[in-house]
């Protein structure tokens, strides 16, 4: 199973779109949503809602506001 690099959507090796870029690092995207998000829109990933970084972001947000009362 690989994860996406855009909205962390666990998918088959075989499926979706593999990225490999000169320097070497492989980019792997499970739609044409995610890669057109990340590469063309250059979109950061923790702002875009259905996105697992986002989620984890927002956590982390309610976590520190519970601290703070």
């Amino acid at each position: 199973m690989v994860k996406c690099s855009f909205c962390g959507k666990e998918e088959y090796a075989f499926k979706g779109i593999h990225l490999i870029k000169n320097d070497g690092s492989i980019a792997y995207f499970c739609s044409s949503k995610c890669r057109l998000n990340a590469l063309k829109l250059k979109r950061d990933k923790r702002k875009v809602m259905w996105t697992a970084a986002y989620r984890e972001s927002l956590d982390k947000k309610r976590e520190k506001e519970r601290e703070k009362i």
